[in-house]
């Protein structure tokens, strides 16, 4: 076994499959069914409806069917992005990735993970912006249309929605539940989301708290892959509290923030149909994350994978939404096999990488 497919068999990782409320907490930041499944669709009913006509945001190039009868697969980019958080009024990142893949044929559900800090070409974002950055930056450059495109580009595979939630959105939801319950798995404090200090153990925390501890990263030794997790575990437990009929109480804020927070071509009827005919798609899960290795382009830190690793997910995501593989080539598959020619080492421990653009090489 050479070193390459060894790398990629210790950066694509997955857990294993179980039950998992998916497609409720993906109702949840669609701002539907947690309401609509229980007893008081006829009181929140025209409400709800309201609030979701306020997020409703085509993406002007991309042509979507509403045809959503539970038979045909579909998939959905959700975005969450910096926007709001601590005082920032730009644009902002797409700092959470997510793709979700529902295959109703084989009542499954797959859910991608991707690194914030992954190698990608920028693909929709205009001709102010760079040929390659963080794949991150695309929702910089391009908001949603361009974050979609390229995430598409990267791994060959359409994608048909996306929602998008930013994490000031994210701190309004938790106050209007009137807080969420976490485990803190370390103690830390960090002065990039305000200096709180977080104990080892479980918390009760408001909106602000809640915040910090859904995005630091720097003082997880897992990284952005912990983050994941500590992210997961708050919109878990905004689901739980949306759940309970204290919520009902406070359903008006929950729906003013999330109407104000969030953008998504989905329509309120698209959003009734997925949480109606795809329910028996989350009796499956597989939950994986894309993983690569740390490298350096030109004295920053990235995320790249290899080529076998980019591959197979591809295949296998394709694969969920009916279609045939296709061999992967992209801006990465290319860099890829410039970096195997020059002897890159995928073993080793944050190697430079190198990038050549018709030509011109970034890099040693």
């Amino acid at each position: 076994m050479d070193k390459q497919q060894n790398s990629d068999q210790q950066t694509l990782k997955r857990k294993p499959k179980r039950r998992h409320p998916i497609l409720r907490t993906l109702t949840v930041i669609l701002l539907v069914a947690l309401f609509l499944a229980g007893g008081y669709a006829a009181r929140f009913y025209s409400q709800a409806k309201k609030a979701v006509a306020k997020t409703y945001d085509p993406v002007s190039t991309k042509a979507v069917s509403s045809d959503l009868d539970g038979k045909k697969p579909i998939s959905i980019l959700l975005l969450g992005t910096d926007t709001g958080a601590f005082g920032r009024k730009d644009t902002g990142r797409s700092d959470t990735m997510m793709l979700v893949t529902i295959n109703p044929k084989e009542k499954k559900t797959t859910m991608t993970s991707i690194p914030r800090d992954t190698l990608a070409e920028m693909v929709g974002t205009g001709n102010d912006s760079p040929t390659y950055e963080k794949i991150n930056s695309a929702y910089a450059y391009g908001k949603s249309s361009a974050a979609i495109k390229t995430v598409e580009k990267l791994l060959n595979v359409p994608i048909d929605y996306y929602v998008t939630v930013n994490m000031e959105g994210l701190q309004k939801i938790v106050d209007a539940v009137g807080g969420v319950d976490v485990n803190v798995p370390f103690t830390w404090t960090d002065a990039n989301t305000g200096g709180q200090t977080f104990k080892k153990g479980k918390a009760h925390l408001n909106g602000e708290l809640a915040l910090a501890y859904a995005r630091m990263r720097d003082e997880d030794p897992e990284g952005d892959y912990g983050r994941q997790k500590r992210q997961q575990e708050v919109i878990n437990q905004i689901v739980k509290h949306l759940m309970s009929v204290k919520s009902l109480t406070n359903y008006q804020k929950v729906m003013d923030s999330l109407s104000s927070s969030m953008r998504t071509n989905l329509t309120f009827d698209d959003m009734m149909a997925i949480a109606q005919n795809y329910r028996a798609s989350a009796t499956t899960i597989d939950r994986q994350q894309l993983k690569g290795i740390g490298v350096y382009i030109d004295e920053a830190a990235y995320q790249v994978m290899t080529t076998e690793t980019l591959q197979k997910m591809s295949n296998e995501l394709r694969g969920q939404l009916g279609l045939e593989s296709k061999t992967l080539s992209n801006f990465n598959t290319q860099q890829n096999e410039i970096n195997n020619a020059n002897g890159f080492d995928w073993t080793a421990n944050n190697p430079v990488y190198t990038v050549s653009l018709d030509g011109a090489t970034t890099g040693p």
